[in-house]
């Protein structure tokens, strides 16, 4: 094998590049001299957890003096915090969807802060878990119709978020009602009231704080605690959202339905709306039709100004 000899510009070149190299390097041309500073420098998208000295949840007092409920309150704030799209779409649906919720926990004697166990559950939107909970307040097939909802092929109401709001209060004062704490009927909404009462049984506590349970009732009341949190003070944890940005509550007519509907898309059409939209307002409807076998009289939300009531009679 033959070998070229180096020209006298090939060595030009080859020092031009590795003085090149060298400058990118070492910085040689920086114009000011950098400090060196003890320690690492803080990465600028790492954000500076606080934990508060007091909480609570339902004028009920967070312990947050233990190691171990500040350590699982951090936890779940910094896994909150960090999981930034989820975080940032709770936060511009709450505007939409706290007022219904508020309005219908307070009717029912029910703390404020029940509605962080909608944003736990659902994120306020109508998720489907892998065991078939629906909706907002994730309501199984058998709670919904035990309590009262329309459930087929045509309707849902656990999708319904007026209804199912009103199921979850039930349930909730029921369990109020047994525990005589909020914190624990949180927990059962969560857990059940049977494994509840069988670990409060095994250990003889009748503190959430003071139960060892399984992992995800352990975690529940900290992830209510850390959307309490944060939403109460977005901008402290990164969150920067106009309130331009938020979405503002729906505004709707609701029109009476006594009568069967064979075509919701010409029905959506008859109010000045389509199918899509007609359906984003009114989730519980299942199908583009609705048989009505049940003989009951529903009232279908559409949007508009206002808030009156039509009587729909004639089948579209």
């Amino acid at each position: 094998m033959t070998y070229l000899p180096l020209r006298r510009t090939h060595y030009i070149l080859l020092f031009a590049f590795s003085f090149a190299a060298f400058i990118l390097v070492s910085g040689f041309f920086n114009d000011t001299k950098t400090e060196k500073l003890p320690g690492k420098e803080k990465n600028p998208f790492m954000l500076d957890i606080k934990l508060p000295d007091t909480l609570d949840f339902a004028g009920e007092r967070v312990p947050v003096e233990n190691f171990d409920t500040r350590e699982s309150l951090e936890r779940e704030i910094i896994m909150t915090a960090y999981r930034h799209g989820s975080t940032i779409m709770i936060i511009k649906r709450a505007p939409r969807y706290f007022p219904v919720i508020e309005k219908i926990l307070k009717e029912n004697g029910i703390p404020d802060d029940f509605k962080y166990v909608a944003v736990a559950e659902s994120e306020l939107s109508n998720m489907v878990s892998p065991a078939g909970a629906v909706g907002f307040w994730q309501i199984l097939s058998g709670t919904g119709r035990e309590s009262g909802l329309e459930i087929n092929n045509e309707v849902d109401e656990r999708y319904h978020l007026e209804k199912s709001t009103e199921v979850a209060c039930n349930y909730i004062k029921k369990s109020y009602e047994r525990y005589g704490s909020w914190t624990l009927a949180a927990a059962s909404y969560n857990g059940g009231r049977n494994a509840l009462d069988e670990q409060i049984s095994i250990q003889k506590q009748t503190n959430y704080y003071d139960l060892l349970l399984a992992e995800e009732t352990a975690r529940y009341i900290f992830r209510i605690l850390a959307y309490k949190i944060i939403m109460n003070n977005p901008a402290e944890y990164g969150f920067e959202i106009d309130k331009e940005e938020l979405y503002p509550p729906l505004r709707y007519t609701e029109v009476k339905v006594d009568t069967a509907i064979n075509d919701f898309s010409r029905f959506a059409a008859h109010f000045g709306t389509n199918y899509k939209i007609l359906k984003f307002f009114n989730p519980w409807l299942r199908k583009p039709y609705l048989s009505r076998k049940s003989g009951k009289t529903y009232y279908i939300k559409i949007p508009e100004e206002g808030s009156r009531i039509t009587l729909y009679r004639s089948e579209i």
